[in-house]
């Protein structure tokens, strides 16, 4: 029979350690909201922001809006595997660690996810809606989605909304160009697939079986370095800027993103999720050298 901890819903385990260790459980919680991960998101969204051309009080509701819903998903994502995290023995997840206890990080979970609302209106309704429903995406894929072949999704939606969350703040209000839309919908789903990298031998004792833990760890790897490498290649077409910048960018971009397929290779999977966030700030300072419209065909 297929059980909670099988299919992804949340599950306590049966004996938290009791954390009294003020400075512990802060550290805990910084290290259980996924660090890497959150900061970088919330600096290629900025920087989007500042691109659009978001006054110096709309970066930072944006920054601060994308901070919340990060944060929120990040401890939701340990709240949610702390029973499947024990049975493993993750002890380099700080609740299994014993640095901070499952109430405390569901806790800051929800805090965050309520923060998140009335800062996203900081924006405008519209933008908020849309920030919100990819907030929500991120928790469905923490609640059940990433044990399912659905697992991608989630990562296509939230991330593939970033960029409409930055300009509906706009005046105006417009849509980005589905392009731009397209290109950090790329980003989001090649990293999902980098990331299991690392962790498949846990997920099937888990049970954690999305579309990439269905694949071989070959697959897994040329995938998600394609999608990456698809992901700035489309920033690249978008045009503007200097071609020999926009050349010199998109190669460093591409040099990270083989690094990713050398460190893979050499069964260093942690070194290849750092070398996933390298390329995508070489993304990011691909798309600060052509400075394309956001909006528009």
């Amino acid at each position: 029979m297929v059980g909670p901890t099988d299919v992804g819903w949340p599950v306590t385990p049966d004996r938290p350690a009791p954390v009294t260790d003020p400075n512990r459980r802060l550290l805990g919680l910084a290290r259980a909201c996924h660090f890497q991960p959150t900061v970088a998101v919330v600096a290629v969204t900025t920087a989007l922001a500042v691109l659009a051309g978001r006054t110096a009080a709309g970066c930072v509701a944006v920054a601060v809006a994308v901070l919340a819903g990060q944060l929120s998903t990040g401890w939701s994502n340990d709240w949610f595997d702390a029973g499947r995290d024990t049975v493993v023995g993750r002890t380099d997840k700080p609740i299994v660690a014993g640095m901070v206890d499952v109430a405390t990080v569901r806790a800051a979970a929800l805090v965050a996810l309520v923060a998140c609302v009335p800062l996203s209106l900081l924006s405008g309704w519209r933008a908020a809606v849309v920030h919100l429903v990819a907030v929500g995406s991120a928790w469905a894929y923490n609640a059940g989605l990433k044990a399912t072949v659905l697992s991608p999704l989630p990562y296509a939606v939230s991330f593939g909304l970033l960029p409409a969350f930055v300009t509906l703040g706009l005046p105006a209000h417009p849509w980005p160009r589905p392009a731009l839309m397209a290109a950090t919908a790329l980003l989001g789903v090649g990293a999902h697939f980098v990331n299991t990298l690392a962790d498949r031998e846990d997920d099937a004792q888990s049970g954690v079986v999305g579309l990439p833990q269905r694949m071989s760890e070959r697959a897994d790897l040329l995938i998600g370095v394609a999608l990456l490498v698809a992901c700035a290649v489309t920033i690249w077409a978008l045009g503007g800027g200097s071609p020999v910048g926009r050349a010199v960018a998109l190669v460093g971009t591409l040099g990270a993103s083989a690094l990713v397929v050398v460190t893979t290779l050499r069964q260093r999977p942690r070194a290849a999720w750092s070398w996933t966030l390298v390329t995508v700030l070489g993304c990011v300072v691909l798309f600060a050298v052509a400075r394309p419209s956001l909006v528009g065909s």
